[in-house]
């Protein structure tokens, strides 16, 4: 029994961390990249905080929205929190079911100095929601998402 137990903390500790998101950092000289149109259909931006109480719901609106049109939505969260929390940030993405997401944290000293090149129309209020489509359109969305926003998001 002794040697069980080693045995299955590691394997719990490796199940976990496999569905526990990659939370990569997001400094000044990333955002033009994650700002580009892509190819074709469109990228949403999910910025939110570690204690914003209407986030989670909206990045499980969100990725359900994107499960409805993988080929046309990618969906990217960055948490407005410094990438040092990175732990936290991954725990709190995996336990709302969105492990599989590309997922970015905020690298930089200066918070507002990220949030102004991400929108400089955005005042730093968590969630927003940022539609980047191919042809360059964009719509930015603050606050928690209702359902006739998610209809105005969703690809035509």
């Amino acid at each position: 029994m002794r040697r069980l137990l080693p045995t299955l903390l590691l394997a719990c500790a490796i199940g976990a961390s496999a569905s526990a998101p990659t939370v990569m950092p997001l400094a000044a000289a990333d955002v033009p990249a994650l700002l580009q149109p892509p190819a074709h259909g469109e990228r949403i931006v999910m910025l939110w905080a570690l204690d914003c109480a209407y986030c989670e719901a909206s990045m499980q609106a969100l990725a359900t929205l994107q499960r409805a049109h993988p080929a046309e939505i990618e969906l990217v969260t960055v948490a407005t929190d410094s990438i040092a929390l990175r732990t936290r940030i991954a725990a709190r993405l995996a336990a709302a079911g969105l492990p599989g997401y590309p997922a970015r944290a905020y690298a930089e000293a200066t918070p507002e100095q990220l949030n102004f090149l991400i929108d400089p129309e955005w005042g730093g209020e968590t969630p927003r929601t940022l539609v980047i489509r191919a042809d360059g359109t964009r719509i930015a969305v603050s606050g928690a998402l209702t359902g006739a926003q998610l209809q105005q998001i969703a690809p035509p």
